[in-house]
């Protein structure tokens, strides 16, 4: 009969012993990566499953850096809108208690003008080299810089210059806002010029005694008061002045007996012709000082209101000049004559989109922002007011004049009922951040989920490995030293 041979034995128990090794190096795997296998085939029936959670996961991950980087950019955003509604809140107490109680006004604006400065570098904040005032034009900046805006840039005229075309187109010639106070023997004229510039008559009413007014009518318009007789003490006139920022002033003349008379009055003559002239004379005097405050804080106010408009699409209005005294007309400036304040996107459409990312399968935040937003142009454009006007310590009207461009500026940084302000630009980006916390803290609910369950499918219980481990080892140690012992075998030994 046949003898087996007895190296058939050993080899089945070497490769035994590779098979058990192959475990053994499989189950200390598992033990560091905590992971049932290497590849996904090795998950038989849950591997179709495993994929699809994982693929949520990395999906859910994505979600939840766009949040990141979003949330990053809206605190950058609340911070500089932070910093502006301080700035604002601080000018408007300064200039309604300079108003109130006269206070320096060159110090007025040279806060302003610091004020300025730190409103044109909050503007341009950036997060990650992205310009956050500027719309979808993220790579340039929202504003020009503070010199160019103020002081123009080479043939480019700045705001200082605007301000000043229109203070005498406003003003005119004569200083008298482009009214014209003429007489006849028995009567006093006053006559608009041709024009959108300086005051514009609105109304006229009259407790003179022995006079008529008739008018303000035509265009330009005009109004006469006509005397039959002589007034009495006390009687007065007014006129009421339409200002081109949209506010009016009235102006009331009072007849007197005295000599001189003092402010806003006019003497009663010793006949028709002298109490023509000396109203006259008082209208023309009262008018040039109303001129020289309110008209012009209005102009300068006008002036900014066309320059901050603006954008490269619609580049400001100008008086057309020179001679800018006796301008009848504005003129578009263009890109080459007029610095354009805001740089960023000039869209119409709506700020808040032009910044968009999608935080979720079935949500879309909107979180853009530009600078000429009017909340944030408003209050620009106030404290820009009171940098860019020239203050001349030695005129007589100067202080008059600060107080009438302080009301106005303080109106401006109030803003009027329902029109945006830097509070409302703050509440919206705010919604949007209380709405990515949420949409965060669901993912995290979700991602834990389902990292147990894809745990459940390719994840190992270490106790379990470990017990596996020991075991093998045994099995291995036992196989090895059999394996051994067989290979000791031989024929003589056996025989012996």
């Amino acid at each position: 009969m046949p003898v087996n041979s007895i190296s058939s034995t050993p080899n089945a128990l070497v490769q035994s012993l590779m098979d058990m090794r192959a475990q053994f190096d499989d189950l200390q795997r598992q033990l560091s990566t905590g992971q049932k296998s290497a590849t996904y085939a090795g998950l038989g029936s849950g591997r179709g499953l495993s994929v699809s959670l994982n693929a949520q996961l990395s999906q859910l991950s994505g979600f939840d850096n766009s949040i990141d980087m979003v949330d990053t950019r809206l605190q950058l955003a609340q911070t500089s809108l932070g910093g502006m509604a301080t700035i604002g809140n601080n000018m408007k107490a300064l200039v309604v208690q300079g108003d109130s109680t006269g206070g320096n006004a060159s110090s007025a604006q040279l806060t302003a003008q610091s004020s300025l400065q730190q409103l044109l570098g909050l503007l341009n904040a950036q997060a990650g080299g992205r310009y956050l005032f500027s719309g979808r034009a993220t790579d340039q900046p929202a504003v020009e810089t503070y010199d160019h805006i103020v002081n123009g840039d080479g043939a480019r005229a700045g705001l200082k210059q605007l301000i000043d075309e229109r203070a005498q187109a406003d003003l005119g010639a004569s200083g008298l806002g482009r009214l014209t106070v003429g007489t006849t023997a028995s009567s006093v004229t006053v006559d608009e010029d041709t024009g959108p510039f300086g005051f514009k008559l609105a109304s006229a009413s009259s407790g003179l005694s022995n006079a008529t007014v008739t008018g303000p009518t035509g265009s330009p318009a005009n109004l006469t008061v006509n005397f039959t007789g002589q007034p009495s003490d006390g009687d007065t006139l007014t006129l009421r002045l339409n200002m081109p920022d949209g506010t009016s002033e009235n102006l009331t003349l009072t007849a007197t007996t005295q000599s001189p008379p003092g402010n806003n009055q006019f003497t009663i003559g010793g006949s028709i012709a002298a109490t023509v002239s000396n109203l006259q004379g008082a209208l023309s005097t009262s008018l040039g000082t109303l001129a020289a405050t309110s008209l012009r804080a209005a102009s300068a106010v006008t002036a900014s209101n066309d320059f901050f408009s603006a954008d490269v699409n619609n580049p400001p209005q100008r008086v057309s000049g020179p001679p800018f005294d006796t301008a009848t007309a504005m003129t578009a400036g263009t890109t080459a004559n007029t610095v354009i304040w805001y740089t960023g996107d000039a869209g119409t459409d709506p700020a808040r989109g032009t910044a968009t990312t999608r935080v979720d399968p079935s949500l879309v935040v909107s979180y853009g922002t530009r600078a000429n937003e009017t909340g944030l142009r408003t209050m620009v454009q106030n404290v820009a007011t009171l940098a860019a006007v020239t203050l001349s310590p030695s005129d007589p009207n100067e202080s008059n004049f600060t107080s009438a461009l302080g009301q106005r500026v303080g109106t401006g940084l109030t803003g009027t009922p329902g029109q945006q302000t830097v509070t409302d630009i703050e509440a919206e980006l705010a919604g949007v951040q209380q709405t990515i916390a949420s949409v965060k803290s669901r993912h995290q609910q979700t991602t834990a989920t389902l990292n147990d369950m894809v745990q459940q499918i390719s994840g190992v219980s270490n106790e379990q490995v470990g017990s596996e481990l020991l075991t093998l080892q045994t099995r291995m140690q036992a196989s090895m030293q059999t394996t051994a012992m067989l290979y000791q075998i031989s024929l003589v030994n056996y025989l012996k």
